[in-house]
């Protein structure tokens, strides 16, 4: 068997053209590892940062971009006992993921779906990590409650919706075309906001017949800070996952008062290794028996070889994708 594997190495922060195809040792799995022969990994907005070098890695973790794959376990570590060698699994990992083999904590591993094709199953972890924590352990949606989404039409947006929809929630996002919109709306969004045209605060409270959104997941910052107070329900609960317009703000913070709000935010690669396992747990009994229903799907935009790296970080930062993006291999 050869010890060698094909990864993408940065030469240093910058552009697409940073990323490079290279070769290096297979890494070894830890005591509590599984080594993955990689079927495909999910391309998300924190590779994007890491390229840029505006998000480090943890050092503990691969420098190699990539934190979601799928694939088949090739070798266990000695305290692992789910997992087996051929087994086919998907996984939350801490770096590493845009090469043919990583190695993944046994514990941030998820069985492949069942009717779930191996390859697409790449594209669950980051999204359904990052979703199930934010909205249900951290935000606390409740049934019968409405969520607002901001970026509908993202790889987050998508997976919110539809899981969301799943569990009886009425949604509102918003997206930047028509063509995102009318995406949002096939995949179960109770009202799409052209935030080019419409201005949400407005168009929330309209359809909520002047309530607001209970919870508001919230990945833009900048103005929207100010506008998620306004928009958001008496208790309701505000949750920042990034900054893409900006992490930066004047805001008059008495609606947090009057309305009796949470504003509250995290970054996923940051948590404890428990706290992964954790919501790994919650979604293989919450969330894993909804996809094999099939009201769950992934999304997927487009997939490129591994080698195309650069052009799948290209037609990310385009923000004119819908869905995800995946490499294989």
């Amino acid at each position: 068997m050869d010890s060698n594997m094909r990864f993408i190495h940065c030469e240093g922060p910058g552009g697409p053209k940073v990323m490079m195809l290279c070769e290096a040792a297979k890494p070894a799995p830890g005591p509590d590892e599984v080594l993955i022969r990689v079927a495909a990994c999910g391309v998300n907005r924190p590779d994007v940062l890491q390229r840029r070098g505006l998000y480090p890695p943890p050092d503990d973790a691969s420098p190699v971009l990539g934190l979601e794959v799928s694939g088949t376990v090739v070798h266990v570590g000695e305290n692992v006992e789910r997992w087996r060698q051929g087994d086919e699994i998907c996984a939350l990992v801490n770096g590493g993921g845009y090469a043919d083999h990583v190695v993944a904590p046994a514990r941030q591993c998820l069985p492949v779906p069942k009717g779930m094709d191996l390859v697409d199953a790449a594209a669950l972890p980051e999204t359904l990590f990052t979703v199930w924590h934010n909205l249900w352990q951290r935000a606390r949606l409740q049934p019968g409650e409405t969520l607002l989404v901001h970026g509908g039409a993202s790889g987050i947006g998508t997976t919110a919706i539809q899981l969301a929809k799943a569990l009886d929630h009425t949604v509102i996002v918003t997206a930047g075309s028509r063509e995102k919109c009318d995406a949002c709306r096939k995949l179960g969004a109770d009202r799409a906001i052209h935030y080019r045209d419409e201005e949400f605060v407005e168009e929330v409270k309209a359809f909520t017949d002047g309530r607001g959104a209970d919870v508001i997941l919230d990945m833009v910052g900048g103005d929207y800070i100010q506008r998620n107070l306004k928009a958001a329900a008496p208790e309701g609960r505000i949750v920042n996952i990034a900054y893409l317009q900006s992490s930066e703000a004047k805001v008059d913070f008495t609606p947090l008062l009057l309305k009796r709000l949470t504003l509250t935010g995290s970054t996923l690669r940051a948590q404890s290794a428990d706290t992964k396992a954790a919501i790994a747990r919650e979604l293989e009994q919450r969330v894993w028996p909804l996809i094999a229903l099939g009201r769950i799907r992934p999304l997927i935009n487009h997939r490129f070889s591994l080698v195309e790296a650069p052009q799948a970080h290209e037609l990310m930062e385009s923000n004119q994708l819908i869905g995800k993006i995946l490499l294989l291999p």
